[in-house]
């Protein structure tokens, strides 16, 4: 059971290794609070909707099955969009509307159709959480790499009379601003995903 968990970290992580949710990945990951964010917003939709697709997977028609997972899932998204408005708006502001896009998230979507459909619901419950917490590392990696570099802050939630923005000394007045554009995302994720598979290459090379 302990590797239906761990598996969504490390072997199959979701951005890093089986490439999914790249589009999340590449456009909110300016600041780390945002990865934050969208990756617990992942995360509770992902357990949920796992949950109740491994209940009803025996009442489903087949020719509604995809369609009943896209309300599922959508019922949700719609709770968290709905509680960040409420609870977080800065930060439901800054995510946007991909917020509304984590539906069509081929992590959620692929993992009801090729996990919870077939599984039990608390093999189900192991794998979103996996898989919801290696999307959630990776995302914040790549966005506490792109913000550190870009801007030179770490910005996460605000406590107080803490506004959440920590500033690096020396890169904060002179940051390589490429990284936190567009662009900047893709050689950071481009680089990351190199580094993983040197590392799945030594790997391998050690054991044969």
């Amino acid at each position: 059971m302990i590797k239906e968990f761990t598996k969504g970290i490390f072997k199959e992580n979701p951005i890093f290794i089986i490439l999914l949710g790249l589009c999340p990945a590449l456009a909110v990951s300016t600041q780390v609070v945002n990865a934050l964010g969208m990756g617990a917003g992942v995360i509770f939709v992902l357990l949920g909707s796992n949950i109740f697709v491994s209940l009803l997977k025996n009442y489903i028609p087949e020719k509604v099955r995809m369609p009943s997972y896209i309300v599922i899932i959508a019922s949700f998204v719609t709770v968290v969009d709905l509680a960040m408005q409420a609870y977080l708006p800065s930060l439901s502001r800054s995510l946007g509307v991909f917020v509304q896009l984590i539906v069509v998230n081929c992590i959620i979507l692929g993992r009801a159709e090729a996990f919870a459909n077939r599984n039990s619901v608390a093999s189900s419950v192991l794998d979103a959480l996996g898989m919801g917490i290696g999307f959630t590392l990776g995302l914040t990696l790549i966005a506490l790499i792109r913000e550190v570099f870009g801007a030179g802050t770490i910005t996460i939630f605000s406590i107080g009379s803490f506004s959440g923005v920590i500033e690096i000394p020396g890169l904060s007045s002179a940051p390589a601003r490429v990284i936190g554009l567009s662009a900047g995302a893709l050689f950071v994720v481009g680089y990351l995903k190199g580094l993983f598979n040197w590392i799945e290459m030594k790997k391998a090379g050690g054991k044969s």
